[in-house]
This record gives structure tokens, sequence and C-alpha cells, in this order.
């Protein structure tokens, strides 16, 4: 079965700066990949995965909040980490083609409408299953398109104390980012803050349905937001995330469609461990531990005595890569005697682990001098 692995969540992002990332590396590209996801805090951008129907690979496209413009992304290139992503296998095996005549005309029509429509007939039809979340690939030409690329200057950075996602937050997010329009014509509107792009008006997208949006799995955490969409300009001129649901957006003709229903979902996450603590000599060792399945960065180590946090020792680490571990020898002066020696790692909780697996953070050690 071809699962659909989630780095991260949109409701993680959303939320602030996220600390976990997945190297492009980890992403397999060979045969009809879908995904989507956002580049780096450092060069912030939009992923697009594009793939020709029998073509050996699919590629992945860095859309660039800057100008509008996407480059293709290859391993090494210095833009290699992601996040947060969603992507699958190779799922050509998954792919159901929509006949669009039985959709009936689609000018005018709000995209979500058509792909919605598609999805109930399929599954009426008995041509595909229910799934959590259908894979979508289409090719659409349009009147005018409003595209949003995310920015790090639009992102602000949220306590992460809760599991519910701020609504306001989730409600303002596409209004906060870098808009752009693509139309036969420029409208001239020196006052309008949508940039004009150009008339690019045949776009190849790649994105997710989901049944459950207010999950905030794949698509922004509210109520009816079924379908997000990345795509790029047949041209390959320009990229970004489909504001198919704006004001200003506008479908001329739905060229091409199809749907891939994903039954099996895989989250992905970081896991750190404090691993063989040890006091001796006046010495404290122990090696911090990332047992999970995506990188870290910034992340802080705090060793407490006696549990006087006021006086705690405090480390910082830059990254640990996912499997990796890093080993510390910290030299203690204790008074003779009993004492308690906590070494936590992440104690502001900047990582996002799942709760069960805070346990293995921290590690306590009872100490005779």
């Amino acid at each position: 079965m071809v699962s659909l692995s989630i780095a991260n969540t949109v409701s993680d992002l959303i939320q602030g700066d996220v600390n976990e990332h997945l190297p492009l590396e980890r992403i397999p590209l060979e045969g009809d990949v879908l995904g989507l996801g956002t580049t780096t805090s450092f060069d912030n951008g939009e992923l697009t995965f594009l793939h020709q129907p029998g073509a050996a690979r699919t590629h992945l496209y860095k859309c660039q909040s800057l100008d509008g413009g996407i480059r293709r992304l290859l391993p090494g290139d210095g833009a290699s980490h992601f996040p947060y992503v969603c992507f699958s296998g190779d799922a050509s095996a998954l792919r159901q083609p929509v006949d669009l005549a039985g959709l009936g005309p689609s000018v005018g029509v709000p995209l979500q409408e058509l792909v919605g429509q598609a999805i109930t007939g399929s599954i009426a039809a008995g041509r595909m299953e229910p799934a959590p979340i259908v894979g979508v690939r289409l090719r659409a030409t349009w009147s005018s398109l409003v595209i949003t690329v995310a920015s790090k200057l639009c992102m602000g950075r949220r306590r992460r104390n809760t599991d519910a996602v701020d609504p306001d937050a989730a409600a303002s997010l596409y209004s906060s980012l870098q808009h752009y329009r693509l139309a036969a014509q420029d409208p001239g509107d020196p006052a309008d803050p949508i940039h004009y792009l150009g008339r690019s008006l045949e776009w190849e997208c790649c994105g997710f349905w989901d049944t459950r949006p207010e999950s905030g799995r794949v698509t922004v955490p509210a109520v009816g937001a079924h379908l997000h969409l990345h795509g790029c300009s047949s041209d390959l001129r320009h990229g970004g995330h489909l504001h198919h649901e704006h004001a200003g957006t506008r479908l001329l003709r739905l060229d091409s469609l199809a749907l891939y229903p994903f039954k099996e979902l895989c989250s992905l996450g970081a896991d750190l461990a404090v691993e063989r603590a040890s006091y001796g000599a006046g010495v404290l060792r122990f090696a911090i531990t990332n047992r999970g399945s995506l990188d870290v960065s910034d992340v802080g180590v705090a060793v407490v005595i006696d549990d006087r946090y006021s006086g705690h020792r405090y480390l910082r680490l830059p990254w640990l890569a996912a499997g990796a571990e890093e080993s510390f020898a910290l030299a203690l002066e204790l008074a003779p005697g009993a004492h308690e020696l906590l070494v936590l790692a992440d104690p502001e909780r900047q990582v996002l682990e799942p709760q069960a697996l805070w346990e293995n953070n921290r590690a306590r050690l009872q100490v005779v001098v």
C-alpha cells in the first residue's frame, strides 16, 4: 500500500517557527510522487511536485516568495531542508483519471467544487474507495489566477503550549502571504497590493483533498477548506500556492484531473532522548540522541543540580540529524554529600514531540560525593 508521509503539519507551521526539518534526500522521487510543502525559514517558498505521465521521476520545484518565480531543487544545492512537507511513494498504481465530461462545464466554477464532485462521483461509481486524504493532480487554464507564496516575514513566532490552533491565525494565514496575480492583462491599479506577474495562465498542479480539513494535516485547519494545491505555470516561469478560493481567481477550464486515494498516513517527527548519563571524577557525561525521523535545529539542554533551576547549566545544539547523537562531558564541582542531577533536553518544549515521547527527554542521577 502506498502511504502518505507527513513531516510536521500545516497546523504546526501556522503556530510559529518549526525546529524540525526533513532533508530533500529523504523524499523518494522515483515514479509518480505527490506532495507539497514549504522550504526553510532562511529561503522561503513553496514546494511543488511535478510529474509527467510515463516519466521515470518526479521533479521538485521551489516557488520563491521574492518574485513568484520557480527553480528546480536538486540534492546539495543549499535548500535541502523542509520544516513542513508531505509526500507519497510512487503512487502510479493509485492514479484514477477523471472523465471531465461527467463534471459538466467548468467555466467560472470554483475548483474545490469540481474536485469534490469528481471524488464523490468516483466513489459512487465504484472506481475509487473512500480514503482519508485524496491526492490530486490537474492541469487547468485560468481566466485569472491569484497565487500566494509563504514568506518568513508573515509567519509570527507563537508559543507552543497548546494543542489547539489559534483560529484567527488560521483564518489570517493567506491574507498575510505575498500575493501575485496572473491574468490576460495587467489591471494597472497602482494601489492594488496584488502584484501582476503576467499571462502564464495554464498551470500544472499537485495537492491534496483532506476529508478532515479542520485537523490541519495537509490543509489550513478550517471547516470546508478541503483542497490544498501548489503548482507551476506550464511554461515553468511562475509557481506557488493556488489561492483558488480568492475573489480574483476565475477558472476558464479544467483540462485534466487525476485522483489518488491514500488510505495509509504516516506521521514523521522528532524524538529526543537523554542517554548514558553518568557522573564521576567531577565530570557529568551524557548523550543527546534523536530517535525520530526528522532533523532538529537549535535544541537546548539544561543541567539542573539539586532542583535549583536558578543556577542551572545550559547547553545548545545547533543541529541534530535523525538517528544521530551528540556526546557531552561537563565539569561539575559538587560539594561533599548526596545530590540529584537532572539532564533535560529541550526544556522550553520547542521541538514538536508527541507527549508520549517526552519522558525520555530527561535523565535523573542520584550522586554521592
